[in-house]
């Protein structure tokens, strides 16, 4: 069994990893992070699954040029991880510059004995 500690700082690595992959385009490291079931709600209030939204970044509709993504809390709810946070940048949406500035709440879940991204809600700062 792993400590509180332990299981927090693995769920804020698996989250800047996944930011990672983002940020370097690195599509197979996102995919391996997610669960099959991702929903992926963008701050514009559009929703992708998770062959959609991979299949946006292939073809180069999201192209993340800077992003911070501090946590601010993560609770543990059995197999279920909430992560809260926020997350500003900058990225390119569809050929459109778009500077970002959200809370966020990410959810991790337990799928096959691994930790996978299940659903992502940013809400906008004003």
């Amino acid at each position: 069994m792993q400590s509180t500690e332990a299981l927090h700082a693995h769920l804020q690595d698996l989250e800047q990893g996944r930011y990672r992959a983002m940020l370097d385009g690195d599509i197979d490291a996102f995919i391996a992070l997610s669960h099959p079931s991702l929903t992926y709600t963008h701050s514009t209030g559009v929703v992708d699954t998770l062959s959609s939204y991979v299949a946006k970044c292939r073809d180069g509709f999201y192209e993340y040029v800077h992003l911070d993504f501090p946590l601010d809390k993560i609770q543990v709810l059995g197999d279920v991880a909430l992560l809260h946070g926020r997350m500003s940048g900058n990225i390119v949406a569809g050929g459109v510059h778009k500077s970002l500035n959200n809370r966020t709440l990410s959810i991790w879940s337990m799928f096959g004995g691994e930790w996978k991204f299940l659903a992502y809600q940013p809400t906008p700062i004003k």
